[in-house]
């Protein structure tokens, strides 16, 4: 499985950016859940949200409840974060992941695929 992510940039606090993961490759079939994490300077990877491909179902973390919302189109493989009332606690690299298992995990050890980072930088 191949993640392609994209859509990050800079936004001023209060503002809303759209992150987009596209997923390809033979072996797509095996990724079950997908989810995002992100990584900010001197920092362990954090979970950020994550979604089952069978059933919809969500998981947030609590950072980002109520303000980030996981979507995803089965038909074009692509998985969407939509991200509003950014703060700048929310600067930080971005990344897709993919796991075969199609449990939700808040642990980056649980997934199997990972596509590179984007940027996310909230000015104050």
């Amino acid at each position: 499985v191949q993640l392609q992510a994209s859509g990050g940039g800079l936004v001023q606090a209060g503002g809303s950016l759209r992150l987009s993961c596209a997923a390809s490759g033979r072996t797509f079939n095996n990724a079950n859940n997908m989810g995002w994490f992100r990584q900010a300077p001197g920092k362990e990877r954090e979970f950020v949200a994550s979604i089952r491909w069978f059933g919809g179902s969500t998981s947030y973390a609590n950072s980002v409840k109520g303000r980030f919302t996981i979507s995803g189109d089965s038909a074009k493989n692509t998985v969407v974060l939509q991200m509003s009332s950014l703060k700048p606690e929310d600067t930080a690299v971005y990344y897709c992941a993919a796991r075969r298992n199609g449990a939700h995990s808040y642990s980056p050890l649980a997934y199997d695929y990972w596509g590179q980072g984007t940027q996310v930088t909230v000015s104050s």
